[in-house]
């Protein structure tokens, strides 16, 4: 075990944990910030997907080790009251059905936005890529980060 000071969401927090442990399960066990969604364990489907110093990562195979002094953002530092323009589209465009995977969608929406902030249809597709609704909404998905593109 050791012990962590992590920034999560602007704040400060410490955690005593085994430095191999993922990043997902220290937020979700030892925080209780469970907006971040264990989906597969390897870094494949997106459900957990947070932000690290403004990039989406995978937080299920991301060590606790790892993260340094960087800041980490889940959905729940994304905005305090759902506002943030990648949520109001994806209300917009009704786009969650059993809503499992979307914290990483819009997770990954969002650093996509911040990093290009007029993305083609091509540059969706491939930032999207990887995450993977069950539900089957990607054009919805697609419909509303162009959406929030525009009233970002």
């Amino acid at each position: 075990m050791a012990i962590f000071n992590l920034n999560i969401n602007g704040t400060s927090k410490q955690v005593d944990v085994d430095p191999n442990t993922p990043v997902l399960w220290v937020l979700r066990d030892h925080l209780d910030l469970v907006g971040t969604k264990f989906g597969c364990g390897i870094a494949q489907c997106g459900a957990c997907t947070v932000h690290l110093d403004g990039n989406a990562v995978r937080s299920c195979s991301l060590p606790v080790s790892s993260i340094g002094n960087s800041e980490i953002t889940t959905i729940e530092g994304l905005s305090e009251n759902a506002d943030h323009p990648v949520q109001k589209a994806w209300m917009e465009h009704d786009v969650p059905q059993c809503g499992y995977c979307q914290a990483g969608q819009i997770m990954t929406a969002a650093a996509l936005l911040q990093q290009n902030p007029n993305p083609s249809d091509e540059e969706i597709e491939n930032a999207m890529n990887g995450n993977i609704c069950r539900c089957g909404t990607y054009l919805r998905i697609k419909a509303a980060v162009k959406t929030a593109s525009k009233n970002g």
